[in-house]
C-alpha cells in the first residue's frame, strides 16, 4: 500500500489585531475624554490622569489572573470591577454598559485598516476558506470591525476568546475553530503576529503557523516568517507546490 500523502491545506485561520489591522494595544494613549466624562457623571472625583492610572491597574489585575491559565475576561467584568472600586458601590448594568461601550469606541480609534486587505482576502478566498481566531474582551468588536471594513463575506467563522472563555494560546480556542469549520488541524494554517498565541499555540495544536515578524525577534523558521501578511499568497503557493511534490513521491 502506498504511503499516505500530506494533507492539503484548505483553510486559513487569521489572527485579527496586528494581522488584518494595525492597532495600538495601549489602554491610555488613544485618549478617553468620553469615558472620563461618563465616569464623572457617575460621581467619581478622579482627575483625568488618575482615571487612566487606576483603569490601567484594574485591567492589569485581570490580565495577571488570565496569565495563569489563559482564561478570558470581558470588558463588562473589568468595567464592573473598576466602577465598584471607584464609586465604592456596586454599579447597575445601566451604568456599566454605557461606560464600557464608550471606552471600546475610544479604544477602537487606534485601529487602522491596511490598504490592499480586501484585495488580499478576495484572492485568498478563491483557493481557501477563511476564518478569524482572535483574542478580545468585547463580544461583537471583531465582527463589527470586519463589517466596517467590508470583509465579513470572506470569513466563514469568527471565533473570539471572550465568547469561548479561553484566550490564545489555550488549546481550546484552536479546537473550537477547527470544530466550527469541520476540519482537522492538518487542513489549516494559522497566520498572526504574536509568537505565543499565533505561532506556538497553533503549532502545539497541530496547525502549521506563519508569524508576521519583520524584525526577526522570535525563533521562527525562516520559511514560516513573514515580513508582512501580504507575503502570505506567495508562501502558500510554495507550500502547495511542496505538498504536491511530496504527494507525487508518496504514490
Amino acid at each position: 500500500m502506498p504511503a499516505a500523502g500530506p494533507t492539503q491545506t484548505t483553510h486559513i485561520l487569521f489572527d485579527f489585531f496586528g494581522t488584518l489591522v494595525d492597532y495600538s494595544a495601549s489602554r491610555t494613549e488613544q485618549g478617553y475624554p468620553g469615558s472620563y466624562a461618563l465616569l464623572r457623571q457617575l460621581g467619581a472625583g478622579l482627575d483625568y490622569p488618575g482615571f487612566l492610572a487606576t483603569w490601567s491597574e484594574c485591567f492589569a489585575q485581570f490580565d495577571r489572573r488570565s496569565d495563569v491559565d489563559d482564561s478570558e475576561f470581558s470588558m463588562t467584568e473589568v468595567g464592573t470591577a473598576y466602577l465598584t472600586g471607584i464609586l465604592d458601590r456596586r454599579p447597575a448594568p445601566a451604568e456599566v454598559d454605557p461606560f464600557v461601550m464608550e471606552y471600546v469606541r475610544e479604544w477602537s480609534t487606534g485601529v487602522r485598516y491596511l490598504t490592499g486587505m480586501a484585495e488580499l482576502l478576495t484572492g485568498l478566498s478563491r483557493d481557501y476558506r477563511l476564518a478569524v481566531v482572535s483574542n478580545t474582551h468585547q463580544p461583537g468588536l471583531v465582527p463589527g470591525q470586519l463589517a466596517a471594513m467590508g470583509l465579513t463575506e470572506h470569513f466563514e467563522v469568527v471565533v473570539t476568546s471572550v465568547e469561548l472563555g479561553w484566550r490564545k494560546p489555550h488549546p481550546r480556542i484552536y479546537t473550537a475553530a477547527l470544530d466550527a469549520l469541520g476540519i482537522d488541524a492538518g487542513s489549516a494554517v494559522f497566520v498572526g503576529d504574536s509568537y505565543g498565541p499565533d505561532f506556538v499555540g497553533p503549532e502545539r495544536a497541530g496547525i502549521p503557523a506563519y508569524l508576521i515578524d519583520p524584525e526577526r525577534r522570535t525563533p521562527v523558521p525562516e520559511p514560516r516568517r513573514l515580513d508582512s501578511v501580504f507575503e502570505l499568497p506567495d508562501r502558500l503557493r510554495a507550500r502547495r507546490a511542496d505538498d504536491d511534490r511530496l504527494a507525487g513521491t508518496a504514490r
